[in-house]
């Protein structure tokens, strides 16, 4: 499928691999695209896996609805299973960066019968994250959740040419990094990007607890400006099933770009030992 469709919104979607092989969902995060996870799918697909990528809400360009609140996680769940739904599996791999991960922790939480295994990569548990941000210097170093608050002044600067030309300093594959800011600088896209943020308020607090009971591998990288240490040490006490914690040396929060053959390789590894549980 190259699209998929939910009520009259469009997602666009990446969809490679046999037809009929273990499907594998692949969330990207702010403020990137699913083709981030190229290299990563090329691996999987050797292999037989079928890979789907989407380009989640608010970047699709028919998947731009323009309150915030239809930015809030139950609605970004909806999609993901919508997907699951579509790709005809009863079951899939989920695999999530940044609010791609948050979102994948959203389903596993809420949905674990969809689920074989959670791949997490940089946001851990989402009780894990506010433990950390009541506990250490989490609550520094997310800051710019607050500033995301603030209606059309997030967008002036961000949209700044020096904010751009910092984004693409700090990415490690520019070709991908250029091909992500042509996308925000589209008129409404990043508006979409940041009602992510901005809904966060309309989101159930009573989810947030919740114990994830699927087979679970989180993976955090060590030189991350956003997300620290505490919560990705927390993330453990929230998995309640199979848990794998790798942590990349040296790696920046943009992990995918700098350690893609090692993020490839260890989905392999983690995906093979649980082969025999398919759809």
């Amino acid at each position: 499928m190259e699209q998929f469709r939910r009520g009259d919104l469009v997602f666009d979607v990446i969809d490679a691999g046999p037809a009929d092989g273990p499907v594998v969902v692949l969330l990207h995060g702010f403020p990137e695209s699913n083709a981030m996870y190229q290299p990563v799918i090329d691996r999987l697909v050797a292999q037989g896996y079928r890979c789907l990528a989407p380009l989640q809400r608010g970047y699709s360009p028919g998947a731009r609805p323009k309150r915030r609140r239809d930015y809030r996680d139950s609605e970004l769940v909806g999609d993901i299973l919508t997907l699951i739904d579509a790709s005809g599996a009863q079951r899939v791999h989920l695999v999530g960066h940044d609010w791609g991960a948050a979102v994948a922790w959203y389903v596993a939480q809420r949905f674990p019968e969809r689920l074989i295994t959670l791949t997490a990569l940089s946001v851990p548990h989402p009780a894990a994250f506010l433990k950390a941000v009541a506990t250490s210097r989490q609550a520094a170093s997310s800051w710019y959740m607050l500033f995301f608050q603030l209606p059309w002044l997030p967008e002036r600067l961000l949209l700044s040419k020096r904010a751009m030309a910092g984004f693409m300093a700090s990415r490690s594959a520019p070709e991908l990094a250029e091909a992500e800011v042509t996308a925000i600088r589209q008129p409404g896209t990043l508006t979409a990007a940041l009602n992510w943020y901005r809904a966060m308020p309309f989101g159930n607090p009573t989810e947030t607890a919740r114990k994830v009971t699927v087979p679970t591998m989180y993976v955090w990288s060590d030189d991350d400006i956003a997300l620290k240490e505490k919560g990705a040490r927390l993330c453990a006490d929230y998995v309640v099933a199979e848990y794998r914690f790798e942590v990349l040396a040296g790696a920046s929060h943009w992990l995918l770009d700098e350690q893609p053959e090692t993020v490839a390789g260890l989905l392999l590894e983690w995906l093979g030992t649980h082969s025999g549980a398919r759809a």
